[in-house]
């Protein structure tokens, strides 16, 4: 193993480095960066000669890093973290500020905090814009680590209890998270469904045609599990990955679907819907913050955690002093 010579080491190269390891391709390292291809080959050829290893090999179509790439990124990145913080202001001014920052949630999730964060922007920080995208993954760790996102918000419980297993254990841990609310699902299907003019038993449930809500498109969630606890299941013809087009399908079909009880309002057609109590136990939904925790101390990452915080509070709070509105479940006749 060669060794390096931190006097002449362009950290350039390490700024290269990071962004061909993030990305897996030379052509978007370079876009990045914006540099030519040949000029990140060339860098990646000279971090080569200085480690004394070839770091990112071509297998087929794919570049593939080197064990001695895998072990030194996190560091390179790390340390380039910290030069980052070191070196640009460190204040978070949010009426001066013009961040963009990117958020991975559902639709149901986006529908209850997007509109109270945008009066807070519009309030507060005018010059800061938001993406929201898809939440694919009910593991969002990866997109936090690759920095794809900012934020993520949604119901992570295998991450989260990894997370919280591994910090009994004494390891270190990359993320941290915070619970914004608990979200109360129910049976949704459409208000001439021949269901909905009598009791919901668990029987006529899992006889029933269903519809999924997949982020994954794996046509198996939490309501099949809570209903595998008790030795039953349900018939699951149609999977989506929004809450909205669950909502909109099953108010022109027979089928049934699981809804979070506050996005029903918000769909525009709740008057076509019927609500019901689901027919068995099922185990309470939480909807967290996670980040990565790199980005635990960035101010400008801090205001946008609290802003997230402070919008779902006040949702909470709403949802609180109405807990009979147009949308409450109807009793069984």
């Amino acid at each position: 193993m060669n060794a390096i010579n931190f006097r002449t080491l362009d950290l350039n190269l390490l700024r290269v480095f990071d962004e061909v390891m993030s990305e897996r391709s030379l052509t978007r390292a370079a876009h990045n960066l914006s540099l030519t291809q040949p000029a990140v080959s060339n860098a990646l050829r000279r971090l080569r000669e200085t480690v004394g290893d070839e770091l990112i090999k071509r297998e087929g179509q794919a570049m593939a890093p080197t064990a001695r790439a895998l072990a030194l990124w996190p560091a390179v990145r790390e340390a380039l973290r910290q030069l980052q913080d070191v070196l640009t202001p460190s204040g978070f001014v949010p009426l001066q500020a013009g961040n963009t920052f990117v958020l991975a949630m559902a639709d149901a999730t986006a529908a209850e905090l997007i509109p109270g964060l945008v009066e807070i922007m519009d309030r507060d920080a005018p010059g800061v814009s938001i993406r929201v995208v898809p939440l694919t993954t009910r593991d969002p760790r990866r997109l936090l680590d690759k920095e794809a996102v900012d934020l993520a918000v949604g119901y992570f419980p295998a991450a989260l209890a990894d997370l919280t297993a591994r910090a009994q254990a004494g390891e270190a841990v990359a993320f941290a998270h915070r619970r914004l609310y608990s979200g109360e699902y129910v049976c949704v299907m459409r208000r001439d469904h021949p269901l909905a003019e009598q009791e919901l038993t668990l029987e006529h449930y899992c006889a029933a045609r269903h519809l999924l809500v997949s982020f994954s498109g794996r046509p198996y969630g939490f309501v099949d599990e809570a209903l595998a606890l008790i030795g039953r299941e349900r018939r699951v013809v149609l999977t989506v990955n929004q809450f909205f087009a669950a909502g909109k399908v099953v108010t022109h079909s027979n089928l049934l679907t699981v809804l979070p009880r506050h996005f029903v309002n918000g769909t525009g057609f709740s008057d076509q819907l019927v609500l019901r109590e689901l027919p068995f136990a099922v185990p309470p939904v939480h909807v967290d913050a996670l980040w990565h925790h790199r980005m635990h101390r960035v101010s400008a990452h801090e205001w946008l955690r609290s802003a997230v915080a402070t919008v779902a509070n006040s949702a909470f709070a709403v949802r609180q002093s109405q807990n009979e509105d147009s949308t409450a479940v109807r009793p069984a006749p």
